[in-house]
């Protein structure tokens, strides 16, 4: 079974219990926490993977790097340990950061420019995208691209809104040529 539809089980089920419980945010805020700590420490996700320590001492290293998370969180880490798909750890926490932000009403986009955006500009992308896309509000993570030459091309899922001037270049090239 491919690891992204597994992944999305796992945060699907982690989610269902924040929504259950109420900890939302708590939630949230340490499946952040669990994935930057892994994205720090690579030697951890080896160790775990060593073959001569045992499940008991694997699950010990766990309880103790991740004491201060919440007890869905550590379970749900204990069960991934159990069924040997610890590695799905970063996939999970995306896939349930999704999750969080489609329940709040929020997407997540790229903004490609030819110079940094201001905060006033992400603002207004984020007003005037957001209700196009069906959702309150947008982060909007800002790529510089000097190619586009000016304008904006925005990013939001798999859909791609093409205001840059190199964009619409090649569309009146493609039409000349057509």
């Amino acid at each position: 079974m491919n690891q992204e539809v597994i992944a999305k089980r796992y945060a699907s089920a982690l989610f269902q219990i924040a929504l259950e419980q109420g900890k939302l945010d708590r939630i949230e805020e340490d499946v952040r926490a669990v994935r930057q700590a892994l994205a720090e420490n690579g030697e951890f996700l080896s160790l775990l993977s060593y073959p001569k320590l045992s499940l008991d001492q694997k699950k010990a290293l766990i309880r103790e790097a991740f004491a201060g998370v919440s007890t869905p969180v550590q379970n749900t880490l204990l069960l991934l340990l159990e069924r040997h798909r610890f590695g799905l750890v970063p996939e999970l926490a995306e896939q349930f950061l999704t999750l969080a932000n489609d329940a709040r009403g929020i997407a997540k986009a790229v903004a490609y420019s030819a110079r940094p955006l201001t905060d006033e500009e992400r603002q207004a992308l984020s007003d005037v995208f957001a209700k196009k896309v069906g959702k309150q509000t947008l982060h909007i993570e800002n790529i510089v691209d000097p190619e586009l030459i000016g304008g904006v091309k925005l990013r939001i899922g798999n859909r791609i809104y093409d205001g840059s001037v190199s964009g619409q270049l090649e569309r009146i090239r493609r039409q000349l040529i057509g």
